[in-house]
């Protein structure tokens, strides 16, 4: 007979609570998902009533706060004892404060709404519908804008197109029908949308302004002569267009006035979203003092209808079972709205504590908004700072935005990593960067500044960056290298 063994073996499981998790979800909203999730929870949750208590001169006994339901619930009183014996007059708390809609009627007027760049897709679909199409060539562009990437390229070629419409649109269109509705949309704005390359881009944007001499000159090089225009091959450019040197700077000044990623035009990050922003935090800076606030939404206190509170009351120690079950099913809805409020407060929390800390880091940088006082921050510095994980930071951090008095900035903006400068001191990539920028915008076109030349101008300047680093946060900046910044 086989021997059978035992032994314990201990294992550490560590699971969120259904709070943490719910706390962890509306952490990651902004503000304005944040509002419309309340609404919604208040609309599947019958026993909230979100009417303000009445005042006192009224006979209607009001609906009670969830720390009165307990009160009453642990003293044992009649429900009918305890209304009589509680008005409004011995509530201290303002009735817009025991009110679960506490923003008001109004989407809190004194707080600032910003707009944000209208999607490019929107924008695009936008143009579309003041053209006079068929519904299947409407489907079709619609299908092709979609196809666009972020910087407004289409980079699929026509018979791949055709394919997709079949198989994923159920859209039945051949390459011609396909090129024709292509033609349309790369005459909308922003001009150059649609492009399959660089030189089709450029090449739209010309057509499309004053054909001066030296548009003409630019659309004959963009055409015939592209790849020497790419490598700044500008004595060849000029023997083979039999152009002189004032008229081959003429070319590049047009072409440096087009746009190489129309796309780039609109912000696309919150496509098929809504197109504004709302702070969740505001900053004002009175009398030498940073002072935080979070007047766009306050933790309500949530009310109890009076008349799920009767039925609770009643099936407390009833003998009726749909009484006792409509008082449980009152009691599970009142112990989600407990959760719910529970939830919204460590958010409120959360945020709040982080986004002190990052004043207190960057306390210098939020006097004036002076860039170069931005200090080299991660999530990790935030972390220990508060006591948070890593990850509550990042979800705090993600898609949140601060009014201060010298503009609104994503959270986002404010970290950066560091490096050290000649003095080992520790300076933020993003003052570096600054300094790269300048660099570069006030060298001698002529003979501009090499990767190694940019190095050695850094650590003239105290910052200490190896080559490397040079081209990492130069394709960062979108700066191109020296070689394609040399001008005639």
């Amino acid at each position: 007979m086989p021997t059978v063994k035992q032994g314990l073996e201990q294992k550490l499981q560590q699971k969120l609570s259904p709070l943490q998790i719910q706390t962890i979800k509306l952490i990651e909203m902004p503000v304005q998902a944040l509002e419309q999730h309340v609404r919604e929870v208040l609309n599947d949750n019958p026993v909230i009533d979100d009417t303000p208590a009445s005042g006192g001169d009224s006979d209607e006994p009001r609906d009670l706060s969830i720390s009165e339901v307990e009160d009453r619930e642990n003293s044992g009183g009649s429900l009918e004892e305890n209304y009589n014996s509680y008005s409004d007059d011995d509530d201290p708390t303002p009735y817009y404060n025991r009110s679960v809609n506490n923003w008001g009627k109004d989407e809190r007027p004194e707080y600032n709404t910003f707009s944000v760049k209208q999607s490019f897709t929107q924008s695009l679909q936008e143009q579309l519908g003041y053209r006079n199409l068929t519904e299947h060539q409407r489907s079709v562009a619609n299908f092709i804008i979609g196809s666009l990437d972020d910087d407004g390229y289409l980079r699929r070629d026509i018979e791949s197109l055709v394919d997709d419409l079949a198989f994923r649109a159920g859209i039945t269109t051949n390459a011609d029908e396909v090129e024709a509705m292509l033609k349309i949309i790369q005459q909308f704005e922003p001009s150059g949308v649609g492009a399959r390359d660089l030189r089709e881009c450029l090449l739209i944007q010309l057509e499309d302004k004053k054909q001066t001499p030296a548009v003409a000159n630019a659309v004959r090089i963009l055409r015939d002569g592209f790849n020497e225009f790419k490598g700044r091959q500008f004595p060849k450019l000029m023997n083979r267009f039999h152009l002189d040197a004032d008229q081959l700077k003429a070319v590049l000044d047009e072409i440096k006035k087009l746009n190489p990623s129309p796309g780039g035009q609109i912000d696309d990050s919150y496509a098929d979203q809504a197109q504004q922003i709302v702070p969740d935090f505001r900053l004002d800076y009175e009398n030498g003092e940073l002072i935080l606030s979070m007047p766009r939404f306050s933790i309500p206190e949530l009310r109890i209808n009076r008349r799920y509170a009767e039925i609770m009351e009643n099936g407390k120690y009833s003998t009726d079972r749909s009484q006792k079950d409509a008082a449980t099913f009152v009691g599970q809805k009142i112990a989600a709205a407990k959760w719910f409020i529970e939830a919204l407060r460590q958010r409120q929390n959360t945020l709040e504590s982080t986004m002190r800390a990052i004043i207190e880091y960057q306390h210098d940088y939020f006097i004036d908004g002076d860039e170069s006082s931005l200090k080299p921050m991660v999530l990790k510095d935030i972390a220990e700072r508060t006591g948070f994980d890593i990850s509550t930071i990042s979800r705090v951090v993600n898609s949140k935005w601060i009014e201060t008095h010298f503009g609104v900035f994503p959270l986002k903006y404010f970290f950066s990593e560091g490096l050290e400068n000649s003095e080992g001191e520790e300076v933020s990539t993003r003052e570096i960067k600054k300094v790269l920028r300048d660099l570069v915008d006030n060298e001698d076109k002529h003979n501009p500044l090499t990767d190694d030349d940019l190095v050695d101008a850094l650590t003239a300047k105290g910052y200490k960056v190896a080559r490397r680093t040079i081209a990492k946060y130069r394709a960062q900046l979108d700066i191109p290298k020296a070689r394609l910044r040399r001008e005639l």
